[in-house]
């Protein structure tokens, strides 16, 4: 498993790092980058991210010494060499906070052990650890803030290097306000960083992404909803909510009720809008749903939906979003023994409280 971290400076990426590294048995790697577009704030002397309080210093990882890596073993010229070495050692934990552009990213991205982390905080939070950290270690070389300011907007919004492209394709982000290195470890380690699934989607994860792009598809007015039909972990069919094959689109005036915009559960027998349930049973047939099939849906299937559901032989139904008519589609799937269950994926994004 191979860790990214990224975000702004002194947000926290190598108080990250050294968490991984002193409580999970991560490894931190490092790819050397052009001096000229070295930041003198991230590389001097070490971590200019660090938390105010950053702990016994002789659990801190420091790689820099006036600019110079000293772990010349994991340090690597180019990304290609990164993950080969990477590759070859796939089971191990690895953690690199190099990553610099786009074009970096783009390779690690396409190893299945690689996952992009990034860490935020607000630009006073960042100031006060910057300020501390120059002031415990006694530097007359402080910057203003003016300057600090300046400095942290080139850092994330420069055409060229800015690191806010990278930091919006983070599959986990952080906001790290945290000002206790006791803390921060401590809810570091509720997060589950370390937990693979991110890396490769579980099946429930799998087919209820797909079942969300199917919404994306959608036409009606009041609601995106999208479903996949599955048997044995294989795709049936699909199917996304508008009006039928042939009729003007919801979204183009088709559908009179959702384009009067009238509440959930009112005025359904007016409705020409077909569910996305309904067209993925309509899509797949009886013969080829079967017993064991599975109904995946971002949005918990209404009452009339669950009927035919059950009628075609459905054995569970899963979910992700609550609706207005559980209770009572929940009834129907009990008596008629369709199991249903709601899908809670896995929390990517987070704040790091203070302490």
């Amino acid at each position: 498993m191979l860790i990214g971290l990224c975000g702004g400076i002194c947000a926290g990426k190598r108080t990250v790092a050294n968490y991984l590294s002193e409580h999970h048995g991560f490894t931190h790697l490092y790819l050397k980058q052009d001096s000229a577009k070295t930041d003198p704030i991230e590389s001097s002397n070490g971590s200019a991210d660090e938390s105010a309080k950053e702990g016994p210093k002789s659990t801190r990882i420091i790689p820099y010494i006036n600019g110079t890596i000293t772990d010349k073993q994991h340090t690597f010229t180019s990304t290609e060499d990164l993950l080969d070495f990477v590759t070859k050692r796939w089971r191990e934990r690895w953690v690199t906070t190099d990553i610099h552009t786009e074009s970096i990213l783009d390779k690690l991205l396409r190893r299945p052990f690689f996952i992009l982390v990034s860490i935020d905080a607000p630009v006073s939070v960042r100031w006060k650890r910057f300020h501390s950290r120059f002031q415990s270690q006694n530097s007359s070389s402080s910057m203003s803030l003016e300057d600090f300011l300046l400095k942290s907007d080139e850092h994330l919004y420069s055409p060229e290097c800015g690191l806010l492209p990278l930091i919006s394709r983070a599959t986990i982000r952080l906001l790290n306000t945290s000002s206790d290195i006791a803390h921060l470890y401590a809810t570091l380690g509720k997060l589950d960083l370390t937990n693979e699934d991110r890396l490769r989607p579980s099946w429930d994860q799998y087919f209820m992404q797909l079942a969300s792009l199917a919404a994306q598809r959608s036409n009606c007015m009041k609601r995106r909803v999208g479903c996949v039909l599955v048997r044995e972990k294989r795709v049936i069919s699909t199917g996304y909510n508008g009006t039928p094959r042939g009729l003007k689109n919801c979204g183009e005036g088709g559908c009179p009720r959702c384009n009067e915009g009238q509440g959930s559960g009112v005025g359904l027998g007016t409705c020409l809008c077909i569910h996305a349930e309904e067209n993925a049973l309509l899509e797949a047939g009886r013969e080829r749903i079967r017993e064991g099939a599975i109904l995946y849906c971002d949005t918990c299937p209404c009452l009339t939906c669950s009927i035919k559901i059950t009628q075609v032989g459905i054995s569970e139904v899963v979910y992700s979003q609550s609706y207005s008519m559980d209770g009572e589609t929940a009834a129907v799937f009990k008596e008629a023994g369709v199991r249903l269950r709601q899908f809670v994926p896995v929390r990517n994004t987070r704040t790091l409280h203070p302490g």
